[in-house]
């Protein structure tokens, strides 16, 4: 999933003054690029703008999500996946045309968007 750090324009200038960098030096360390995103100095721009109220935002595909009076948690992804999470017990089973294909114990919120990737991508 992609991620970036939201910042207003007054900010993304201060950071560009602060570091004495260019547009695209903050462009592409606000978007964590592949090429110049990693760099110490990169991630000194992402620190200094989320202390500045930068927001670090995930963009997901678009997908519904419902939590049941069940304690259910059910995603449906456009590919015509299915999530089923059962918040009692931690099972998250990844379902496609009505048969479980791929099942998951205690799953943990951390480890939640590696199966969202995995269901998407099937």
């Amino acid at each position: 999933m992609e991620k970036y750090i939201a910042v207003t324009k007054e900010n993304r200038e201060f950071l560009i003054r602060t570091f004495r960098t260019t547009k695209m030096a903050v462009w592409r360390a606000l978007t964590f690029a592949e090429r110049g995103g990693n760099s110490p100095r990169a991630c000194k721009i992402r620190h200094l703008a989320q202390q500045r109220g930068g927001i670090l935002m995930v963009a997901s595909p678009a997908m519904e999500t419902m939590h049941d009076a069940d304690n259910f948690m059910r995603q449906y992804f456009p590919n015509g996946v299915m999530l089923e999470c059962d918040k009692n017990t931690g099972r998250v089973d990844i379902i496609k045309d009505g048969d479980v294909v791929k099942g998951y114990d205690n799953v943990t919120i951390d480890q939640l968007s590696a199966i969202q990737a995995e269901a998407q991508a099937m």
